[in-house]
């Protein structure tokens, strides 16, 4: 299977479903993927496929990357429409994250004032007080809830340490109404220890319960996806345009603004 590992510390601008013309930061190595996640649709691969022999960038070699492709930008009059935090694998768990958000809205200030800074987190690390403050900070604080099924979350995005999803559901309740949840649906199967499991989450049985956790957290916006690349995992499928246009009517019936993107 054909994966994708980003160049670090910047990389694009590339064209988002969801964000547009996004500039993206990524705060893993460049040569493989460091993720609290090893989810089996990861467009990135699984992590002990792509062990890195390279550190993480630091906190200067991210700010001079960012700041010098920034000039660049500018002087092509090609201006990123968002900062992205994205790449090879979690960007929370870089333990200068903070320092790296404060340094990028500084730069963001300075030369494109009017783009926006993103983060596309699992959320795994979003019960660390200083993680989930840097996560206020930025314009988008984007954070995953596949299911709230703890066998499933075991199954098909495969924590790395102890998970429990009711703290993550704890941890995004703090944000105050300001997280942004982001879903991935999908339906298919794949082949566990011989026998051929559904990954299906598109039902009623998911999307109830993960409905009734959306509204306790109470987020300015969902954001639900399918699959867009191809998975390390073969039997995987794209959720049709149908279901998650259900599922999309069914947030905003909530009362929660709702985007679906095929």
């Amino acid at each position: 299977m054909s994966t994708i590992i980003y160049p670090s510390p910047i990389f694009g601008p590339v064209h988002s479903r969801r964000l547009g013309i996004s500039l993206g930061i990524n705060l893993m190595p460049a040569d493989g993927k460091v993720c609290t996640f090893d989810c089996i649709y990861c467009e990135c691969g699984l992590n002990a496929e792509h062990r890195p022999t390279l550190p993480r960038p630091t906190r200067k070699e991210v700010a001079q990357a960012l700041e010098t492709k920034l000039i660049e930008m500018n002087n092509n009059g090609e201006l990123p429409d968002v900062l992205t935090f994205a790449g090879n694998g979690e960007p929370t768990a870089h333990p200068q994250f903070a320092d790296i958000i404060d340094d990028t809205i500084l730069l963001r200030n300075q030369y494109c004032p009017k783009a926006k800074v993103s983060v596309l987190s699992n959320a795994t690390l979003v019960g660390k007080q200083g993680v989930r403050e840097a996560l206020m900070r930025v314009d988008n604080p984007i954070m995953k809830l596949d299911t709230i099924d703890s066998a499933y979350i075991k199954m098909v995005d495969c924590p790395t340490s102890h998970y429990d999803v009711n703290l993550i559901i704890d941890g995004l309740k703090q944000m105050q109404g300001k997280a942004i949840i982001q879903t991935m649906f999908m339906t298919g199967s794949f082949r566990k220890d011989g026998v051929s499991v559904s990954v299906d989450n598109t039902g009623d049985t998911f999307v109830t319960p993960w409905l009734k956790a959306v509204k306790e957290i109470a987020p300015r916006e969902v954001m639900i996806y399918t699959i867009d690349r191809e998975t390390p995992t073969e039997g995987l499928k794209k959720a049709s345009r149908e279901q998650l246009d259900a599922i999309r009517d069914r947030v905003i019936a909530a009362g929660i603004k709702c985007s679906a993107s095929y």
